[in-house]
């Protein structure tokens, strides 16, 4: 082919232009509107988010252009693949039962397995074999999920595995030995804290026979599973590893020995971009910690996350959206770089996850992994200026807020002193309120939920949608974290009207201008369905008679008007006569008029404004639920 020789001039007509000339641009496209309100994201992180970034905009930043594997590994531990271990947990209170599903599961494409095992039992030798008997954890990696009880289970798995003829320096595993998690939830050690950091310094000797295992879990997942931002998961994650180390070093155990033994758990929530910048800074922030130990060996430094998805964001109604969360997470979490990652099951918020749902949270990994190929480019969002200016606004604010914690003595002191639980605890209650007032959806529950579900009596009861009353234990030193879900608030309010004798009907008396009581009618039907409300819809009527005596015929419980604002001015106070008494009546908006309606006795109203929440369960009050 000939060489074109005007390809040197194919872009000369398309001369750069400065981000000033953008912004020049904006600023005359808004028109006057204030461009901060319009354009600015203000994050629940702390920090605002631009419309858009430029080369420019890295100029500054030292790392943008590191490569995988240096130090501080903001891009990535790994050198030749974004490869990562496809992992599933499985109840360990039968062992036979657990031991076969994670046989099923290796052979059916798990890298890596976890034994969720109680906090009280004593484990035997006969125990932990039937456990994890023909699992070969030089190949598969074998987890133990059992808190603090994994000091007693490390000595017996090493004696099993070493019966077993398995080569001790091969084996790679991990146990989530986590006292200041613990402490965290009960708000008080089970021993004291002196004992407590005797206890990790017995773990790092009793694993030294497992050279290839974590031994203590820095759980992060806690406070996301409490309400916080991503920016209090990452700060008091790593003031959790901070106090871990101090810990250790102080009794003599080496520095780089101790970071060896540590894993990061974290949840992975829906906010897709910012939690890959989240792992991307996790991994920066604790390699420059680290190194203020001065570890032997540099390696020492690289950070291991396990990644689970949030149980926060989950719902019990409309489960299989859980499906739809729980990937986009993964991808979210893969992209940004783990060692190993665990995807929950669509329905464990409310039951015990059954086989088909347990292979259906295995499958989704699979598919991320074998068929969308996640695995195969190393870091793949390096260079997206977005999501390096999203890692640079996580590392100056978890950095910051860490440093606050360090400032009151250490995690210990901050959370003894209730800084931590505040923190989280503000953060959550707003996030709360987002979700009750719709700033926030969580699909199915607080917006378009399934019209005609009812839940499953003796799957859902109101211990699992009963958010959890925060109440500190009489020998606690501290208010402990309540683990809990953001959609649990409407899920009682749902469930009681599934348990109530009689679903009350909503029937929508649809008049006048064809498009607003088109879309009021919908607005509205969606708003009283949240509470699982039957709502009848209707196409029109042709006068508020012919409406009424159809509401009346329906036997109706709330009636709800869909009209005009100009027109609620004479057809709301005649429906509100004619169904005075007889059902509750209410104005589908907020109609200039709303004063002199209200006048005339009409005082309930539906809007965008409204809080959902509050005001469903003000109509179950009303109705005698």
């Amino acid at each position: 082919m000939a060489e074109n020789k005007n390809d040197s001039k194919l872009f000369a007509e398309f001369p750069p232009i400065s981000s000033k000339e953008w912004e020049e641009l904006i600023i005359k496209d808004l028109k006057g509107a204030d461009y901060e309100k319009k354009l600015v994201w203000k994050t629940m992180e702390g920090f605002s988010v631009k419309p858009y970034y430029r080369a420019d905009d890295l100029e500054n930043i030292k790392n943008a252009h590191a490569t995988p594997g240096d130090f501080p590994y903001l891009r990535g531990t790994k050198l030749q693949s974004n490869d990562w271990l496809v992992r599933q947990d499985f109840d360990a209170s039968d062992s036979q039962s657990a031991n076969a599903k994670a046989l099923d599961g290796i052979e059916r494409g798990l890298d890596a397995v976890g034994f969720v095992t109680c906090a009280d039992c004593e484990p035997s030798v006969e125990g932990v074999a039937k456990l994890t008997a023909g699992i070969d954890p030089t190949k598969n990696e074998l987890n133990f999920v059992s808190g603090c009880s994994s000091r007693k289970i490390i000595p017996v798995l090493a004696q099993v595995l070493r019966e077993r003829k398995v080569d001790l320096a091969l084996a790679k595993g991990s146990f989530d030995y986590s006292p200041l998690a613990a402490f965290s939830l009960n708000g008080k050690f089970s021993v004291d804290a002196q004992t407590a950091a005797a206890r990790t310094k017995e773990v790092i000797e009793k694993g030294r026979e497992l050279p290839k295992f974590r031994l203590i879990a820095v759980r992060g997942d806690i406070f996301r599973n409490a309400g916080s931002s991503l920016v209090q998961e990452l700060a008091f994650s790593l003031a959790m590893g901070a106090e871990y180390m101090k810990w250790l070093t102080e009794q003599g155990v080496d520095s780089a020995e101790a970071l060896s033994k540590i894993k990061f758990n974290f949840s992975i929530g829906s906010s897709y971009f910012m939690e890959i910048a989240k792992i991307r800074a996790a991994r920066f922030l604790w390699a420059k910690l680290s190194e203020v130990y001065l570890p032997s060996e540099i390696d020492s430094t690289m950070m291991c996350i396990h990644a689970e998805n949030s149980n926060w964001n989950k719902t019990v109604y409309d489960p299989y959206v859980n499906m739809l969360r729980t990937t986009t997470e993964a991808m979210s979490a893969v992209l940004g770089g783990i060692h190993s990652l665990t995807i929950l099951p669509f329905d464990k918020a409310y039951q015990k996850p059954t086989n088909f749902s347990e292979r259906v949270a295995r499958n989704q990994q699979l598919i991320i992994k074998e068929e969308a190929y996640f695995g195969k480019v190393v870091d793949p969002a390096a260079g997206s200026y977005y999501i390096e200016m999203l890692t640079q606004s996580m590392i100056q604010h978890a950095w910051s807020l860490f440093l606050k914690v360090q400032d009151m003595g250490g995690y210990i002191e901050s959370f003894t002193k209730g800084f931590i639980q505040s923190e989280i605890g503000n953060l959550a209650q707003k996030r709360e309120s987002n979700i009750a007032t719709r700033r926030d959806t969580v699909l199915g529950t607080n917006q378009y939920p399934n019209f005609n579900e009812v839940a499953d009596k003796k799957a859902v009861t109101m211990d699992s949608v009963k958010k959890p009353f925060a109440q500190k234990p009489t020998d606690a030193v501290c208010d402990p974290l309540i683990q809990f879900r953001g959609s649990q608030a409407f899920e009682e309010l749902r469930l009681k009207t599934d348990l109530a004798t009689k679903r009350p009907k909503v029937f929508m008396l649809t008049l006048g201008n064809l498009a607003f009581r088109r879309a009021r009618a919908q607005f509205s039907c969606n708003f009283f369905a949240c509470a699982g409300f039957e709502v009848v819809d209707n196409i029109g009527f042709k006068s508020v008679d012919e409406g009424v005596r159809a509401a009346m015929d329906a036997k109706a419980d709330i009636v709800t008007i869909c009209s005009s604002d100009e027109e609620y001015d004479t057809l709301a106070p005649e429906a509100y006569e004619k169904i005075k008494g007889k059902a509750i009546f209410v104005v589908a908006g907020e109609p200039a008029s709303k004063v002199l309606l209200e006048e005339k006795g009409i005082t309930n109203f539906i809007s965008v404004k409204s809080n959902v929440l509050e005001t469903l369960g003000e109509y179950q009050r009303l109705l005698s639920m």
